[in-house]
């Protein structure tokens, strides 16, 4: 696994790196930006969620269209489940304007899971 130990996704017996699911995510042509990270699940301990930034002709393209946002949402989890395991795709999908980085360029996790929390 890489990255900081705190940041890793514990779903049931698997041990899941969010930067893997990232990496797919940014894939698609529509996502400028993406964080994963772990949220509580009743069944299996933690479940995958994905805040997503888009690029901006996409985002001006379904701003304000819930269904544009769950049709996307459907592909981006189709694309994590076509390059990686079911256990890793996304139970949530949430669009954002922008993530939330310290002075350095580091991801600010802690601030993106209070996001998925609000919302």
């Amino acid at each position: 696994l890489e990255g900081r130990a705190d940041d890793v996704i514990v779903r049931g017996a698997e041990n899941m790196s969010p930067g893997e699911i990232e990496d797919v995510l940014l894939t698609h042509p529509a996502v400028a930006d993406a964080a994963v990270i772990g949220v509580p699940d009743e069944e299996w301990g933690e479940a995958v969620a994905a805040v997503i930034v888009l690029k901006h002709d996409a985002a001006s393209s379904i701003a304000n269209s819930v269904s544009q946002q769950e049709l996307l949402a459907q592909e981006l989890k189709n694309l994590v489940k076509a390059r990686l395991r079911s256990s890793k795709v996304p139970k949530l999908i949430r669009f954002e304007a922008s993530l939330p980085y310290n002075e350095t360029g580091k991801l600010l996790r802690r601030l993106v899971r209070q996001t998925i929390a609000v919302g």
